[in-house]
């Protein structure tokens, strides 16, 4: 008897996106954090997950200030907390620009680990957690290299370019992201 053999899944967060759009829906609650690894647990159900990797720009205390030293520290123990749950953090760099802040390299680095996967064989199915639309051309190819493409967006807000251009996609509102939220511990 042959045995089957379970669908290979790597899920790639853009850390920026999907925060800002958990924000959006006021996600999480005071007191509480999102669990990252339940939710991801959710995604991928009965299939195999073979890499989480979450992307994002590292905050610096750019003027030496209070908040922004608070902000590096609230920022390293989540990143620490992602690490601890078997989570690849990938860095990218903030940009202060005049009062605005910008993500550099992240999106790159997102779309050059998904082609990447996707040459090597490393996956049958790449899970995008983002809306960003920079990141079409390595979906394309993914699509080219026969690779399933899974887009999870948030409802009231999704990219319809991102709708578009992959195999499935999984839209989760307020009420289903709820969930996946625990109290903050007393620390």
């Amino acid at each position: 008897m042959a045995t089957e053999t379970k669908e290979r899944v790597a899920i790639y967060f853009d850390g920026s996106n999907t925060y800002n759009k958990l924000k959006k829906l006021g996600l999480p609650e005071e007191d509480k954090r999102f669990d990252f690894s339940s939710f991801v647990a959710h995604i991928v159900g009965e299939r195999k997950l073979i890499s989480k990797r979450y992307y994002v720009g590292i905050v610096r205390n750019h003027d030496g200030s209070e908040k922004g030293e608070k902000l590096v520290r609230k920022q390293q123990q989540f990143l620490e907390t992602l690490r601890s749950a078997g989570f690849e953090v990938k860095p990218g760099k903030i940009m202060y620009d005049g009062g605005r802040i910008r993500e550099k390299g992240v999106d790159v680095k997102l779309a050059v680990d998904l082609v990447i996967g996707a040459a090597d064989d490393l996956y049958d199915t790449a899970v995008v957690v983002s809306s960003d639309t920079d990141l079409i051309p390595a979906i394309k190819y993914l699509r080219y290299k026969k690779k399933n493409v899974e887009y999870i967006g948030f409802a009231g807000d999704p990219s319809l370019g991102m709708i578009k251009e992959c195999n499935t996609q999984r839209l989760f509102a307020k009420e289903d992201l709820v969930p996946f939220q625990y109290l903050k511990e007393d620390k």
